[in-house]
């Protein structure tokens, strides 16, 4: 798909993920490579019906015991859904816009049948992307969306979001304990993204916007619609870090009022727009969070 100086590369059977997004002939998200078949070598993948971890896959739910597959190798819970893993159908293209859909029948450790589509717009300067999840099960289910975009990070790249809150992990990455927004550094001020450690944090309160800044004076705005949570992904000295709007905090699903839940027939719908407006004249010196 293209729009003006907007380019975009869908893998339908991969996840329903985009395998490129480029500006101006620049890589924003990381590029995925050409003959790669995993969703976590794409440049994003859709979060459905549910983000992040469920705690060694077992939940809770309306007098119903559930038991989620373990999809992410030795790791001990169960991660980011079943979309990101299922091939995912295209219901319509064209130059600059796509529609894709999958369809879960509730045959597998996730209960309910529901319904997803993904809808891809591009303009001259920005993708707009929404997901939405329709419950096609009888009975009410909890229900959680998200994006998993995976942005290019040079030396120079910072950082800067606001939030209300900070969740953090237990060694395997259970949220643990509640801290405010800035105790491991505040990105409101703006913060160079490459550092020596690993960074996987949920922000709670989250104001729906955050801006990337790159050495290349290349500026990213990602603003969402319906995501109060922002999960924060950067793997120690990665070319690469991923923004991930999200409705629920990680493991939300065992947490009193955690998760949204949707009646037969409801939608939930989450929406992300990135933007490339014009650069900055000059950009400040930003501190590093480590």
């Amino acid at each position: 798909m293209k729009a003006g100086a907007v380019e975009a590369v869908l893998a339908p059977a991969i996840g329903g993920s985009l395998a490129a997004l480029r500006f101006a002939g620049t890589d924003i998200l990381r590029a995925a490579p050409a003959d790669s078949s995993d969703p976590l070598q794409m440049a994003s993948f859709p979060l459905v019906p549910y983000t992040n971890r469920i705690a060694h896959g077992r939940f809770r739910f309306a007098g119903r015991d559930v038991r989620m597959p373990l999809n992410f190798g030795d790791h001990p819970h169960s991660l980011h859904g079943i979309g990101w893993t299922s091939a995912w159908s295209v219901a319509a293209a064209a130059q600059d816009s796509a529609h894709l859909t999958h369809r879960y029948d509730g045959d597998g450790g996730w209960p309910w049948a529901y319904e997803a589509q993904q809808h891809f717009t591009l303009s001259d300067h920005a993708i707009e992307m929404s997901l939405t999840l329709r419950n096609i099960s009888d009975e009410a289910m909890p229900a959680g969306l998200g994006f998993h975009p995976y942005f290019q990070a040079d030396e120079d790249t910072s950082l800067q979001f606001r939030a209300d809150r900070l969740w953090l992990a237990t060694a395997d990455m259970l949220p643990v304990r509640q801290m405010a927004a800035d105790a491991l550094g505040d990105w409101s001020a703006g913060a160079r993204v490459r550092g020596n450690s690993l960074i996987d944090n949920a922000y709670g309160g989250w104001d729906g916007s955050a801006t990337v800044r790159r050495g290349d004076r290349t500026r990213v705005v990602l603003s969402a619609v319906g995501a109060s949570w922002f999960h924060v992904y950067r793997p120690p000295l990665s070319p690469d870090f991923c923004l991930e709007p999200v409705t629920h905090m990680p493991d939300a699903v065992n947490r009193p009022g955690g998760m949204d839940s949707i009646e037969p027939g409801a939608e939930k719908t989450l929406s992300l727009r990135i933007a490339f407006p014009p650069s900055d004249e000059a950009l400040p010196q930003r501190d590093k969070i480590a």
